[in-house]
């Protein structure tokens, strides 16, 4: 039977990987009563996502192993918890520098290409990980230099993977595609954690890097299964760079700004997270909230509960993302989401009480799981292909960097006015920032995918 072939919004046809260029299975029938309510599948359908999906999932758990042990150890050799400050920080430069540079380079390469040669990358540095560790170097420089290596690693990485998702799936399904992979990676900062936790008595740390370092092989495999991603605009990368600039460099990075500020959407879509993280993202007040506006519950106890229940509110969120991933006002799905969250974490700072304030941080979660997916879907469909490269390293530098930036607002605000006064107002100014937001630009609220 013959099929249809696709075009780009150049005219120029679709590369043979992608989803609309092969023969696919017949659309299932809708789902119907409680079926319509779970996480929406159809993305696993394309094996090609199925193995990113794959290569995700192994390493969701493990990041979050490599994540509990390296400032364990510092804090091991160093006795100070500033110095586990310093490495988190000392990680932060590298990431933010090549998740940019490597998103213009996701651009310009096959993209197969760079996932393969970065997951190599941060394999190598698991492995050395563990070998540092294994063998009692006991060396914090060591450390804090293979840390910034891993960072750059996945900094690089992360454009490559998330861009290559508009080329595995269908355009109807980004929701559900960026649900699925929302919804592991929640889960691993749930899972990993916890087994870290277990395993660290019993086994020491060397295990965890190992385990890590096995996971990235899995996926290592499972991304060199994945078709090549070529760039599909290559002709005009060339005509535009006077017939023979290939290299990726930093005006490229200009030029993908200069997208964004050209694109409302686009710039709409970071503001938004940036004005939830920012001003609505709590974390660095919980140590501070466990000790003593709920000491009664148990410090330890309710230091555990706050961190977790933001992540378990999404993973329920992704468990449950059939009831919205088929929405199809993105714009409008997004306000809804970071007004919730602003919400949600006014009620922590109101609550007196332990468990509402973790039941309203779970709500916040679920919210979160909602602006991500969506937030992510809105950059897959309205950049174009040569874009989104660019587009999903400004992404990863705002994620990153959105919370870094939150520690230091609240607990400044924290030691001035209280915790809880601190969290209710920066609530209350994201839903006020996201509501004014949405007015002043009615064309986001307006978009539809």
């Amino acid at each position: 039977m013959e099929t249809t072939r696709d075009t780009d919004d150049a005219g120029e046809p679709l590369p043979d990987d992608t989803p609309a260029d092969r023969a696919t299975a017949p659309d299932a029938p809708p789902k119907t009563g409680w079926r319509r309510w779970v996480m929406d599948t159809r993305p696993l359908r394309h094996r090609p996502f199925r193995r990113l999906w794959t290569s995700t999932t192994v390493t969701a758990v493990g990041s979050q192993l490599t994540a509990v042990a390296v400032p364990k150890q510092i804090y091991d050799i160093t006795g100070s918890s500033a110095w586990v400050g310093y490495a988190s920080f000392a990680g932060l430069l590298p990431l933010v520098v090549f998740a940019l540079w490597g998103g213009v380079v996701a651009d310009r390469m096959d993209r197969r290409t760079l996932m393969l040669v970065t997951n190599a990358g941060i394999a190598v540095t698991s492995l050395l990980f563990w070998a540092q560790s294994f063998a009692g170097l006991d060396s914090v420089l060591l450390l804090i230099v293979l840390l910034a290596a891993q960072q750059g690693f996945f900094g690089m990485n992360s454009p490559a993977r998330n861009a290559s998702i508009a080329r595995l799936v269908p355009a109807d399904e980004l929701p559900a595609a960026g649900a699925l992979q929302s919804t592991v990676a929640q889960t691993g900062m749930i899972v990993g954690p916890l087994l870290a936790g277990a395993l660290i008595p019993v086994l020491g740390l060397p295990v965890l890097y190992l385990a890590d370092a096995i996971a990235l092989c899995v996926a290592l495999w499972a991304v060199w299964r994945l078709p090549a991603m070529p760039p599909l605009k290559d002709l005009k990368y060339l005509k535009n760079s006077g017939g023979g600039r290939s290299r990726a460099g930093w005006r490229d990075v200009v030029d993908g700004f200069r997208y964004i500020t050209a694109h409302r959407v686009l710039l709409l879509s970071f503001l938004a997270d940036i004005i939830a993280m920012v001003f609505g993202m709590p974390r660095a007040l919980f140590p501070q909230l466990a000790s003593h506006t709920y000491a009664p519950w148990g410090e330890g106890f309710a230091l555990g509960l706050l961190f977790a229940a933001i992540p378990l509110g999404a993973v329920a969120g992704g468990l449950l993302s059939g009831t919205f991933s088929r929405a199809r006002r993105h714009g409008l799905m997004v306000i809804v989401a970071v007004v919730a969250w602003g919400v949600a974490i006014s009620g922590v700072g109101l609550s007196s009480s332990l468990w509402w304030a973790a039941v309203f941080l779970a709500v916040a979660g679920v919210a979160d799981m909602v602006s991500m997916v969506f937030r992510g879907a809105i950059l897959q469909s309205a950049a174009t292909d040569d874009m989104r490269g660019r587009m999903q390293g400004v992404f990863t530098v705002v994620v990153a960097g959105g919370p870094r930036i939150a520690d230091l607002l609240h607990g400044t605000a924290g030691s001035l006015i209280g915790p809880r006064a601190a969290v209710a107002a920066g609530g209350l100014l994201v839903a006020v920032a996201m509501l004014g937001l949405a007015v002043a630009v009615p064309d986001f609220r307006r978009y539809t995918a």
